[in-house]
């Protein structure tokens, strides 16, 4: 469970929000406390992902999503929230390989993590050519790659139904 500081109830309740998908009232929130920042409030890094993800997504202003995004990640690096946001947001930007990055980054921290998951298999990330020693393209690369395939999908190959 997250350590909540004094004076982030208001936060901590905009985040919620966004994280049950009710972005609406959540980016309410959020930019209210945005707006009334309290000097001596500290905020978490993950306000700042929600934050910077919301107004990338609702708002369009993809470029200060991504550095409130970027922001929150150098903040709490050991959060995987942070770059699950950051990978939307880098997504939303047409950055996909930045976007993939940011996931694989946070797949490092939390390999089970749904969300990082769940975006990992929309990416379509691929795997490591079987020779790396060869390029992806390598005919041999490429007859490997698709036997693997064939074989931890069941055998099910192009010619099998």
């Amino acid at each position: 469970m997250e350590e909540r500081a004094p004076g982030t109830e208001l936060a901590w309740q905009g985040i919620d929000l966004c994280r049950k998908g009710q972005w609406r009232q959540g980016m309410d929130i959020l930019r209210r406390v945005a707006d009334a920042k309290d000097s001596g409030v500290d905020l978490p890094g993950v306000f700042y992902s929600y934050l910077g993800f919301g107004i990338a997504r609702y708002d369009r202003r993809i470029r200060e999503g991504i550095t409130l995004c970027e922001h929150a990640v150098k903040r709490e690096f050991y959060q995987p929230e942070n770059f699950l946001n950051l990978a939307r947001t880098y997504q939303l930007a047409g950055h996909r390989k930045k976007a993939i990055e940011a996931v694989v980054a946070g797949r490092r921290i939390d390999r089970a993590h749904r969300g990082l998951a769940q975006l990992h298999r929309e990416l379509g990330l691929r795997r490591r050519p079987v020779l790396p020693f060869l390029s992806r393209t390598n005919p041999i690369n490429r007859l490997l790659g698709r036997l693997r395939h064939d074989w931890k999908s069941g055998g099910k190959g192009k010619d099998q139904d």
